[in-house]
């Protein structure tokens, strides 16, 4: 049964054997327990790992239910591990590998522990903010592989996302995700949709310096432990501006009763 509210995911049992044999004999150890975690926004699975010998793993997977959507996601992360351990070093978890057993794929990572934000009270925001101030400095001018797509490659993507979003068949669906203030968001949208493009378009221009963009930087994907930032969840990744990665990332700490974007910045520009 699926928590109320969030989505639903496989028990560990639900696994098929081969695929639970494979993992314990990757990670060189049986899995004693296996604790689904929730989150995401997908049903893919996902689980935190108890080991025979007392490690922790975490674990991602797909499997033949899952979407292509979830699928490419996959693949795309996988790479990055692979191909980006070295210019991501201590700011994702450690790689422990990841197995293909028939029709799942699965991820094997550091198990990070549970969600350290919200609440972001000022102390958590003002250091997760300039940890990735220092994240993004660590990686300007570093020569990335091509799963981190080039500025123009992977700005013109994002920006023809709000192309689309633009266009008055999906601005009610977009509206919609408001609830009851839909109407209100609806006429927002409309009026707001031409300043929106211009500035996507003038991201699609935006000069260097540039550095490696995490893409999807939120609470969820996210470990603030003993000072040190840590990032997972990275399909997403590209190359650009540090203020593209930054602009989603202030506005997300607001909304989830952190302080306004205005002060993320200013923290982040320290």
């Amino acid at each position: 049964m699926a928590r109320a509210g969030v989505e639903e995911k496989p028990r560990w049992r639900d696994v098929p054997p081969d695929v639970r044999r494979v993992v314990g004999e990757t990670l060189g150890a049986r899995v004693a327990r296996a604790l689904r975690v929730w989150g995401g926004y997908g049903p893919t699975p996902t689980f935190r790992l108890r080991l025979a010998d007392g490690r922790g793993v975490f674990m991602k997977a797909v499997g033949p239910r899952d979407n292509e959507f979830s699928q490419d996601a996959f693949e795309r992360e996988v790479r990055v591990y692979h191909d980006l351990r070295g210019a991501l070093g201590s700011w994702a978890p450690a790689f422990y590998g990841h197995v293909d057993v028939g029709a799942w794929r699965v991820l094997l990572l550091e198990d990070l522990g549970p969600k350290s934000v919200p609440p972001w009270t000022p102390a958590a925001a003002r250091g997760v903010s300039r940890a990735y101030a220092d994240f993004h400095r660590s990686a300007m001018g570093m020569p990335l592989p091509s799963c981190a797509p080039a500025p123009g490659q992977y700005l013109v993507a994002e920006a023809h996302g709000w192309e689309r979003m633009a266009e008055a068949k999906r601005l009610g669906s977009v509206a919609a995700l408001a609830g009851i203030r839909s109407g209100e968001a609806l006429s927002w949208l409309r009026s707001s949709a031409p300043t929106l493009l211009a500035a996507a378009s003038r991201v699609v221009d935006a000069g260097p310096p540039h550095t490696l963009l995490h893409g999807d930087t939120r609470s969820d994907n996210l470990r603030w432990v003993r000072g040190r930032l840590i990032l997972f969840d990275w399909p997403s990744v590209g190359t650009g501006p540090a203020e593209y990665d930054l602009a989603a990332f202030a506005q997300s700490v607001t909304v989830e009763g952190g302080p306004e974007p205005e002060r993320i910045v200013d923290w982040y520009a320290e």
